[in-house]
């Protein structure tokens, strides 16, 4: 596929799609919308199968220069096309989420889901600095409109919170981008990822870009807009919020913090381990207490974002390649969570846990759905998040003995909050008639969350195939890492192999670049 601009069609179709939702009528615009991101879809397929493994870093590439300092640049490794491919996969799912829960506006509603989907992707595809900083923060309107028009009572608040807290961090980002490129005389990534920055401007750097990527993530204490934004946003906005928008400041972390800073990022990652385990346990424990479903399931985000986090700052393979599976299992996780959430608030109208119960009786297919990603959430055996967090929790070991332990107790709290909120809605008495009376699945929500179980599946029997993309890649990052790497613990400061455990998991090709810490 030399010469060929894949990822210029690939932002090229939703945009189109987008603009034609707004000139032609509401059945149309759905139709249009479903269309636009089956195209990008089968797209995107089409560069997994091309995609080489083991060849180049940067495949795909594509560059125009527009004006002085200033190009469209885009092309992609294994850790995007990995993001692109779950934006990709969402995106009709929300499509079909959308198709009688929103009656108002439709064709301004599908533009914007549109519209998103193309920032989503650029975000993932561009090499330019400035170019990404466009579509990273261009994200923020459709989302916001989404939120403010399209959500529930308290949209107004929620949307600006969204928005407000969103936008200060990335302000900050800016003004270190712009002292970036006067240092390094430009701002292609690839380059800059390479470059030698300073040691001591690299904090002040690190903390901007920081800033940013937290409230992306979010982190604690940053993240008291998501429960907010989920609770007020229609189902697909939660979908693509949890599945998509979360995972831009996981990014973030590995194409820029982790590369461009590494010193600052080892003399950091103290700071970031601290925030991470205040994250897991504290966001754990308000799940176990939350009345709505949907501030559940958003709690629960973030308390596997905080694992994200933890493994990406371990500095070795194991907590890099973990936090990445992480991120994919969580997106397709907590997108088939919300949507199973939406398909009894369609029927119900209310997210209040108390008001069902026993809904494996009359929906039964509903039940077993929910309680395959209930499981995947949990992080069971043969589903896509357990290959993610054995992963991660071994790499955050080799790190920290002590910050494995607390990440450890959150995954049990987490286990106790899915298992606690599916027992109260898909078994015991059925106390509310209406509730009772609520019919199955129809083809429509099958054909939302079969797809996503059959991912989940995939995920967690071969994770190798997701995995196998991003290897070389990671390696990459490691070996640009190790040395800023701190030492772990006193239990790991002996000079003990840095790939004890991968070397259980056969990794030969790698063995050589991986040094000790």
């Amino acid at each position: 596929m030399d010469g060929f601009p894949i990822l210029s069609i690939m932002l090229l179709v939703p945009l189109l799609a987008g603009i034609g939702c707004f000139f032609v009528g509401t059945n149309a615009s759905r139709w249009l919308a479903l269309a636009g991101t089956l195209a990008t879809f089968a797209l995107g397929v089409i560069l997994w199968a091309n995609y080489e493994i083991g060849g180049s870093q940067w495949q795909f590439t594509e560059r125009a220069e527009l004006f002085a300092g200033f190009s469209y640049a885009l092309g992609i490794d294994g850790i995007a096309l990995m993001l692109i491919m779950l934006s990709v996969f969402l995106m009709p799912i929300c499509i079909l989420a959308s198709w009688s829960a929103i009656q108002k506006r439709v064709g301004e509603y599908m533009a914007a889901f549109l519209f998103m989907e193309v920032l989503m992707i650029g975000v993932f595809a561009a090499q330019d600095l400035f170019l990404f900083y466009i579509f990273f923060e261009a994200g923020l309107i459709p989302m916001y409109l989404i939120i403010g028009v399209w959500g529930g009572d308290n949209r107004i608040y929620a949307s600006y919170k969204f928005f407000l807290y969103t936008l200060l961090g990335s302000v900050l980002m800016l003004i270190a981008m712009f002292w970036m490129v006067a240092q390094a005389g430009t701002a292609d990534i690839p380059t800059l990822m390479q470059y030698d920055f300073p040691v001591g401007p690299q904090f002040w750097l690190f903390l901007a870009f920081f800033a940013s990527f937290a409230v992306k993530m979010p982190m604690w204490p940053v993240h008291t807009w998501l429960p907010d934004a989920h609770v007020q946003a229609p189902t697909a906005g939660s979908v693509i919020l949890a599945g998509v928008l979360l995972k831009l400041g996981g990014y973030g972390f590995i194409r820029f913090s982790l590369p461009m800073f590494p010193d600052a990022s080892a003399q950091l990652a103290w700071l970031v381990f601290a925030l991470s385990m205040v994250a897991v346990v504290y966001t754990s424990l308000v799940a176990l207490v939350q009345h709505d479903m949907k501030k559940l399931i958003a709690y629960s985000s973030v308390a596997h974002m905080a694992l994200v986090t933890a493994g990406l700052f371990a500095f070795n393979v194991q907590g890099l390649e973990g936090a990445m599976m992480i991120m994919l299992g969580h997106g397709l996780v907590s997108g088939a969570l919300f949507l199973c959430v939406g398909v009894i608030y369609d029927r119900l109208h209310t997210r209040e846990i108390d008001r069902y119960g026993g809904l494996s009786i009359n929906m039964p297919y509903y039940a077993l759905f929910f309680m395959l990603f209930t499981m995947a959430s949990v992080g069971l055996p043969g589903t896509s998040n357990f290959i993610g967090e054995f992963l991660a929790l071994a790499g955050i070991y080799q790190a920290s003995t002590w910050v494995a332990l607390i990440c450890t107790t959150g995954i049990i709290l987490g286990a106790a909050y899915m298992l606690y909120l599916y027992r109260r809605v898909a078994f015991g008495d059925q106390k509310n008639a209406d509730a009772a009376a609520m019919l199955d699945l129809d083809k429509r929500e099958w054909a939302m969350l079969a797809p996503i179980a059959a991912v989940v599946l995939w995920m967690g029997v071969y994770p190798e195939s997701f995995l196998a993309p991003m290897r070389a890649d990671i390696a990459t990052l490691d070996a640009r890492l190790a040395s800023a790497a701190p030492d772990g613990d006193s239990q790991l400061q002996a000079g003990a192999p840095r790939d004890t455990i991968a070397n259980a998991m056969a990794r030969p090709e790698h063995e050589e670049g991986e040094g000790a810490h």
